[in-house]
């Protein structure tokens, strides 16, 4: 049984969905391996429970033009990350202490309004922080094919995911965007709470490469189809952090596709913070993006330094990106 998800059922069998949230019984579904029996109402170290805990579900036009498209992506955005992230631009669904702005959905629910977005153009659907949730996005996903609904899938995650776990999503997931965020564990542990973070982001993009190679497959309309596009968010006064990150991506191959980020603002739980208070500055972009382009990457893309006034969501709208 799934509790805080009455109706679950609604269209797969329920002996199916025992299986797919099985895990959740004793969870190690992500790094943090904290055991937690989430099926009880237990919560893990992420803060979530089994139930299907949406920050949002809306059209979102704001990913790589290949994931976007005109029409948008139909993003399915979850709380309470697996991460502490102190700077998360998502801070108002991610907390995992305390109130996080969030609706507790049945399965039923989630498919229908996806179903509504599709209806609306949208191509594909994007699963946003899904590492802690793997057994509900493999439910989504399943619903939504018996429902006769196969569009490109996607799964957008922060990085802090198991190989294994990975694996497992391969006859799942169409396209891949991983964040990788740090080169170094001392950084990762100070700003994340994630001492293991590099090995394990590493790890599970390479295992993310081999499913799905360097090329982004491309439909008549110019839409990803299939793929992987490695994001890095360049922070403020760690310029080595992300120096490096591009390196051990170029080691793996540098025809991936690599999305450079400067769109980093303060929230305000870092605006007094020595480091992460301000944004990025030019001389500090353009140096990430001359090793870039060093090191041979071709594939990819890169912001303008305005772009940390446009990409802010408010979880408190229902579309927090307006």
């Amino acid at each position: 049984m799934v509790p805080h998800c009455k109706k679950v059922n609604d269209y797969l069998p329920e002996s199916r969905l025992s299986f797919l949230f099985k895990p959740l019984s004793d969870c190690n579904i992500c790094p943090r391996n904290c055991n937690a029996n989430r099926l009880s109402g237990e919560v893990g170290v992420c803060g979530s429970d089994a139930g299907f805990n949406i920050g949002s579900i809306c059209i979102h036009h704001g990913e790589e033009p290949v994931i976007s498209g005109p029409n948008g992506i139909c993003n399915v955005f979850f709380s309470r990350c697996n991460l502490s992230c102190v700077y998360c631009q998502n801070y108002q669904i991610s907390c995992n202490r305390g109130e996080v702005n969030d609706t507790l959905m049945q399965l039923s629910e989630v498919v229908d309004s996806i179903i509504k977005n599709l209806e609306q153009g949208c191509h594909a659907v994007g699963f946003v922080s899904p590492s802690h949730y793997i057994p509900h996005v493999k439910a989504i996903i399943e619903t939504l094919r018996l429902l006769g609904h196969n569009p490109v899938f996607v799964y957008n995650t922060n990085g802090y995911d198991k190989v294994g776990e990975i694996k497992s999503l391969e006859d799942y997931i169409d396209i891949y965007i991983p964040d990788f965020k740090y080169s170094d564990n001392i950084l990762a542990r100070k700003f994340s709470k994630a001492g293991d973070y590099q090995q394990l982001a590493l790890a599970a993009i390479k295992e993310m490469y081999q499913q799905k190679g360097s090329t982004l497959v491309m439909n008549e309309n110019g839409y990803a189809e299939k793929g992987l596009i490695v994001r890095h968010l360049v922070l403020p006064g760690n310029i080595e952090n992300s120096i490096n990150v591009l390196r051990q991506i170029a080691d793996i191959s540098t025809s991936i596709a690599v999305s450079l980020m400067a769109q980093y603002g303060p929230t305000p739980a870092v605006m007094n913070h020595p480091v992460l208070g301000r944004t990025l500055s030019k001389e500090e972009y353009e140096a990430v993006k001359t090793e870039l382009e060093n090191l041979g990457f071709y594939k990819g893309w890169v912001q303008d330094l305005e772009s940390s006034e446009n990409y802010l969501p408010d979880f408190e709208q229902d579309n927090p990106f307006g």
